[in-house]
């Protein structure tokens, strides 16, 4: 990868640039202009999600740069609250209509329905696959895939007409997720990254600064370098337009197979906790 504009190809022929500029703690008031940099910046992929509540603002942003629709990839998601069949239907028409948008480049489910929520957790995510499916198939998203999803999440759906395309896990040094990303690979999905500069402590970790020094590069670009190297794809998020550059310039330099084997075996330490199977159960 030598650019923002380089691309993954995704199992069904459709390219996905290879850093996304993610919106995860967005306000809307704030996401116009922060998608608007990030998109002077270069960036042409744009995360969101229902959840986020910033739908509206993102498709401002988007309106706002005059930048042809094709020129970008937009990604959204399903909310918990919205899974099976018909309410799936419902959010993807709302999402679609607050982005102010004829279609999306891709929808996930947010989180799987797990076994400790569900008897049939299987069923109930096949039913929300179902209708991001027929979306798929009556092309009014050019590719469908999941988010937090672990193995157990995702054999189901494998095993269905339409594999999915994306997993979008949190991934970072310190939590490669090794099992869920070999289980992607072996199934052509591709990985994605959100959260990859971790939480809180990520960046002053001395393990991490002292990498970065030998490239001159901070430590946010070598965690996002470190996750192209991984053939995962990054969602850095900033709503500072100098950090949302900043976060763009990984591509002159080239992290050595020592360092990167040495962050790869980093021990959790600054990720957000957060488990797929028990996530939204109450306490």
């Amino acid at each position: 990868m030598k650019g923002l504009f380089d691309t993954f190809t995704l199992h069904n022929g459709v390219k996905i640039p290879c850093v996304g500029y993610g919106t995860w703690l967005t306000t809307n008031d704030q996401a116009a202009d922060a998608v608007l940099a990030a998109l002077k910046a270069g960036y042409r992929h744009i995360d969101t999600a229902a959840k986020y509540e910033n739908e509206v603002g993102v498709g401002e942003g988007i309106r706002a740069s005059g930048l042809a629709r094709e020129e970008i990839f937009v990604t959204s998601k399903v909310w918990n609250d919205c899974r099976g069949y018909d309410k799936t239907m419902a959010a993807f028409e709302k999402s679609l209509s607050d982005l102010g948008l004829d279609y999306l480049d891709l929808y996930l489910i947010h989180w799987p329905a797990s076994p400790l929520q569900y008897d049939d957790f299987n069923a109930v995510n096949l039913s929300t696959w179902k209708a991001l499916t027929e979306l798929y198939k009556a092309g009014k998203i050019r590719s469908i895939g999941v988010s937090n999803f672990l193995p157990h999440h995702l054999e189901a759906l494998v095993e269905s007409e339409v594999v999915p395309m994306v997993n979008q896990i949190e991934l970072h040094p310190g939590q490669l997720q090794q099992e869920t990303l070999d289980y992607c690979n072996k199934h052509n999905i591709l990985v994605e990254a959100w959260g990859p500069l971790g939480r809180g402590k990520m960046l002053d970790n001395p393990t991490l600064l002292s990498i970065a020094a030998k490239y001159n590069k901070t430590v946010a670009q070598l965690c996002i370098r470190w996750c192209v190297q991984n053939g995962v794809l990054p969602l850095p998020k900033s709503v500072t337009p100098s950090r949302i550059a900043e976060n763009a310039d990984v591509f002159d330099f080239v992290i050595s197979d020592i360092d990167m084997a040495t962050i790869n075996a980093m021990e959790y330490f600054a990720g957000s906790g957060h488990n797929p199977d028990t996530f939204g159960m109450k306490k």
